[in-house]
Order: C-alpha cells, then structure tokens, then sequence
C-alpha cells in the first residue's frame, strides 16, 4: 500500500512525514527552530537487502516511509520504509540508533508499554519483534497470521498483542506466548484496518473495518459492546454517501474521553465520546474539510491536530467550544508549525497523488450461481433456435410437424 503523509505527536514534539522524510518540530511558543530532519534516502542500505532468495536482483523500495510511531514516554520514535528496513531514533535528544532489515514490507509498528521492544506487522501476516534496548540486534518470529495484517496493538500492561488482519479478524494472543490465544474479536464483515487499545480503560478495544462501522470490544473475551454504522452519519446530500470506506486513523483524548476517526478518502472526521458506565459510543458530530485530510492526532493539553493537503494551511488546530469541536484561529504557534511546513512542503508534495490503498484490499465477490443460469438460459435458447431453423416450413410458411416414422414411408424405396 501506498503511504500518504503522516502526523504524530507525543507531549510537545510534532512529527511529519511525507515520502521519505520527516521533520520534527515543537509545538511550544518558545520553540521556534526545526528540532531535527531526516531522510530515508540517505539511510544506509545493506547489500543483501538488494538480493532475493534465488539471487537474483529485486525491487530496492523507494524509501518512502509507510508507517511510523512514538513509545509510550515519546523517548523514542520507529519508522518502516519502503525498502524494508526499521530506522529507531531516540528523541532526547534526536538521534539515529540503528537502521535494520525487516523480512516484508511493513504495515504497522508499535513499542511495548515497557519500551523494551518495538513490534512490526509486515504484509505476509507475521508480527517481529526488534530490541530498543539492543538496537541492532535482529527480529524475532513472534506470531503469524494467514492473512495480510493491516494493524498490532499492545495492552498497556503488555500482556496482549492484539493484530488486525485483512480475513475481518482482530486476534488477541498473550505476549509472552504468542501461540496461545485468548480470544478473537469477530463481527466486522470486511478487513479491520486500525485497532486502538483505549489507554486510560486498558480493557476496551477500539477497530475500525472496510464495513464502514467503528465497533468497542471488551477484547479479553472477546465481545462486542457497541457498533456505530458510520453511513448512518452522513447527510444525504454527501457526494460520497454511497461510498465504502475505512478508517485511516483512531485517535483518543483522554481528557474528555473523545475518539476521533479519520475516514480514508473522505474529508471528514468524526468526533466520539467514550461512555463507558454504558459501554457505548456517543456521536458528537463530524468535521468537515475542503482539502483532504491526511492525518489527525490529539496533542494533550491543546487539542487536535488536523494534517490537510493545502499548503497556506497545512495544519489546522480543533479545539471544544460550548459543547463543538471547531478550528481556532491561527495564533501563534499554528502559524510557526505551518511556516515549518511550507517551507519543507516538498515533502509533502508527493503526498498529494497516494492513496492509503484500502480500496484494493476489498474481496471481490461472485455469483456463480446466477452465472451459471444464465449461461444456461442462453444456450436453452439458442437449442430451441437452431430446432426451428431445421424443421420443414408448410405451404403458408408455417413448421411442418413431421414424425420420422411417417417421413422414412413416404420416400420412395
């Protein structure tokens, strides 16, 4: 899957991506420099990396970054790139500790809630584990699903490994032995594309699916609390109402229980209350924007953060007022951040044109049945067709019905 630009925030440390680079910058007023850059493509690249299992050359990858992360304390940031390498970084302050080799493109990556490992979720279906503590030590195998994974979760006790996959699945399986599996989460009807441990109730699970539903789960026992059809959310006037869709990105804020959910290729967010004495989901309303909304991620103490491909205004800030979430006017900080931005907006450039590519990851569906009437129809019809062709026609142009006993006795010996 193509990657389009991203957002994340941990305290007051911003990050954007876009292709294959990254700044980072401080969303503090007193902060007024670019704290540190990086390119992928200046990252070193092993020899092997470019060699398949016969030998023979494969694709070397674009460096484009797919997928990236803070840890829990936001002193260390991962990313995956396109040539299939883990880059770690330590934050404080920034620096590069390693550069690795996974086996598969990755899709998702996370770090243990003790900051001991970082998790990688790669294409084939299989989950590694890579060291932070010796940051260049290799993976290791930690489980494997059949199907293609889209995204990994830890619970915050780091008991769990939660992985969503392509096959509607959201599996729950101990940590510190994989193979055994607590509990599946089942009922979405299409591929799970994000899953979100709620933090502050380490029991409640959040997934999002190509059904176009954001579900709560009581993962553990695997059981479904609540289901919100997000078409039903919609105004009917929407260009995109009859569109399927996924959620690119769960966001929570735990300082008024909000969840906000970015909708892949759709310019709308939708804000959520958790209700958790009634197991529920409240809907609040839905942001609506003129430009596609490439990121989102809530900042604590200020509110959410909204990435958008418009270069005057890149970031938008949305903050509760009297009961609505809405963007602030830009004050000062808004504008340093968006500055950063346009001035570095080539990075984002390529953005533009990618898609997170959900829609290919929809199963094609078919009717045999239907197609085999058909084609059966058709060739009743055209038997019938060819029977009416051969028959001798009458005097006035009508068939002759004729018994071939009656016709062998009327030829002459």
């Amino acid at each position: 899957m193509a990657s389009s630009a991203g957002l994340a925030l941990s305290g007051q440390a911003l990050v954007v991506r876009g292709g294959s680079r990254f700044l980072v910058t401080s969303t503090a007023s007193s902060d007024d420099d670019i704290l540190f850059t990086y390119d992928c493509s200046s990252a070193e690249k092993k020899p092997q990396e470019n060699k398949g299992e016969d030998g023979q050359p494969v694709d070397k990858g674009s460096d484009t970054i797919l997928a990236s992360t803070f840890s829990q304390s936001g002193s260390y940031f991962a990313l995956t790139d396109d040539s299939k390498r883990l880059i770690l970084f330590r934050t404080k302050p920034w620096q590069c500790l390693s550069v690795r080799t996974v086996v598969r493109r990755c899709t998702a990556l996370t770090f243990t809630a003790s900051e001991e490992k970082v998790l990688v979720a790669d294409k084939s279906g299989d989950v590694y584990s890579f060291s932070v503590l010796e940051p260049h030590g290799c993976g290791k195998l930690e489980l494997g699903h059949l199907s293609m994974l889209l995204d990994v979760a830890v619970s915050p006790d780091d008991r769990f490994v939660l992985t969503a996959d392509r096959d509607e699945k959201i599996r729950v399986s101990w940590a510190l032995a994989p193979h055994s599996i607590e509990a599946f989460c089942l009922g979405h009807t299409e591929f799970v594309s994000r899953i979100c441990v709620v933090p502050e109730h380490p029991e409640l699970l959040l997934s999002s699916s190509g059904d176009s539903t954001l579900r709560l789960w009581e993962y553990r026992h695997g059981r479904e609390l609540h289901c919100c059809h997000l078409p039903s959310l919609q105004e009917p006037a929407e260009p995109w109402g009859d569109k399927r869709f996924a959620a690119s990105r769960i966001t929570y804020w735990g300082r008024q229980s909000c969840v906000a959910l970015l909708c892949d290729c759709i310019p709308v967010v939708y804000i959520f209350q958790l209700d958790v004495p009634r197991q529920q989901l409240v809907y609040k309303q839905q942001l609506s924007f003129q430009h596609r909304v490439w990121d989102i991620a809530f900042e604590e103490t200020q509110g959410l953060w909204v990435l958008q491909d418009c270069r005057e205004a890149p970031l938008v800030l949305c903050r509760p007022e009297d009961g609505q979430w809405q963007s602030v006017p830009e004050n000062a900080t808004v504008k340093k951040v968006c500055a950063h931005l346009r001035g570095n907006w080539a990075m984002l450039e390529g953005s533009a044109g990618a898609d997170d590519g959900f829609s290919s990851l929809y199963k094609a569906t078919f009717d045999h049945m239907t197609t085999y009437l058909k084609k059966k129809e058709e060739r009743l019809q055209q038997q019938q067709q060819k029977r009416r062709r051969d028959l001798p026609s009458g005097p006035n142009g009508q068939t002759k019905r004729v018994r071939a006993g009656q016709a062998s006795r009327s030829c002459p010996s």
